[in-house]
């Protein structure tokens, strides 16, 4: 049933971004059933699994740079070559998580401001009470996911920039002195590659709590 949400919901997401018309998006959704709710729960374990994606491309960037670190000698082209293979990936996948956590947040604000203005419209007090306890706790919930997102995002730049000026420097500067001199980069590179995966760990495991949340109706 998931697959089939995900399908229609990856169909229509072609036809309107296309347009750049996501309100339109939202309403044809609902029109079949599926609300924004549960778009934001599909986009948000979408994220994840880009999030888990591109740290497992990391990973192999962390691997990299640390068999450099220690590199006793070998074919310095191959070295380059794998490396900036490592880096191409952890581009593309970075780039797929911040498209993600876009879309994540655009469908949050069109859920919850839809939601605040339907509070408006009930009779019962306590009705209207509860659903509004919800959505504050919702919106937290959310807003510690998001910030969780973001911070992990904003380390995938720095490490990029990093990765590719060593890449840039190998390119051209293929011989055991250079791989000597840019040891020191290559080991601080490698601090920043590790707090970036541990970021993304609490990140995926924010997303998890969430959408475990949002599934239970909390």
């Amino acid at each position: 049933m998931k697959k089939q949400t995900r399908l229609c919901t990856a169909l229509l997401a072609v036809t309107f971004l296309l347009s750049g018309c996501e309100s339109v998006y939202y309403s044809t959704m609902e029109k079949v059933g599926i609300h924004k709710r549960d778009i934001l729960i599909d986009r948000v374990e979408e994220t994840k699994e880009s999030q888990e994606e591109s740290q497992e491309e990391f990973q192999s960037a962390l691997e990299r740079v640390t068999t450099l670190i220690d590199f006793q000698g070998g074919d310095l082209q191959e070295t380059y070559n794998a490396l900036n293979s490592d880096y191409q990936s952890s581009l593309s996948a970075a780039n797929e998580v911040s498209a993600n956590i876009d879309k994540v947040e655009d469908v949050a604000t069109a859920l919850f401001e839809e939601w605040a203005e339907e509070l408006t419209q009930y009779k019962s007090a306590s009705l209207k009470r509860q659903s509004s306890q919800k959505l504050t706790n919702t919106q937290r919930q959310f807003d510690t996911m998001l910030r969780s997102m973001r911070k992990s995002e904003s380390k995938m730049e720095p490490v990029l920039s990093s990765l590719n000026d060593n890449v840039l420097y190998l390119k051209h500067n293929l011989n055991a002195q250079a791989m000597s001199e840019i040891k020191g980069e290559f080991t601080n590179l490698k601090r920043d590659i590790q707090q970036l995966v541990d970021d993304m760990n609490t990140s995926i495991a924010d997303s998890n709590k969430f959408i475990e949340q949002m599934n239970s109706g909390n």
